[in-house]
């Protein structure tokens, strides 16, 4: 049975992800990245590059990992948690990305540091089902 397009968007950007963030293979990002992105986050330079850039100048360490995803149609939000980027704090993230023509296309996101289990008013994890260590 054919997978459908929201199926589809949902493999293409985990394993866009996973390619960059986790593996660091350019060769295979390109793969996954528009040359025509757009970058609408404040903490990246403009387009592919300037994705790539950042993550060839990030420390050796940093992980992505992914928890919930949904799409609809061209566009698919996932969360997950970046850490290892040399930060005090993992990042809690909600990305939104738009998909065209089978590449990343677009990209927004939200990140906010990731809270303790004593700075966590209702008591559960921003990410997962445990506090990190």
């Amino acid at each position: 049975m054919p997978k459908t397009i929201e199926e589809t968007n949902k493999a293409l950007v985990l394993e866009a992800f996973d390619a960059l963030f986790n593996k660091r293979d350019y060769q295979a990002a390109e793969r996954y990245w528009s040359p025509k992105y757009s970058q609408h986050s404040a903490h990246i330079a403009p387009g592919r590059d300037g994705l790539f850039n950042l993550i060839k100048s990030a420390p050796s360490t940093l992980r992505y990992q992914h928890g919930a995803i949904v799409s609809e149609k061209h566009l698919a939000i996932v969360h997950g948690r970046f850490s290892g980027h040399g930060r005090p704090r993992s990042w809690i993230a909600a990305d939104v990305v738009r998909i065209a023509d089978g590449l990343r296309a677009e990209h927004w996101d939200v990140l906010q540091d990731e809270a303790t289990n004593a700075e966590s008013q209702s008591g559960l994890p921003m990410f997962g089902t445990e506090f990190p260590a």
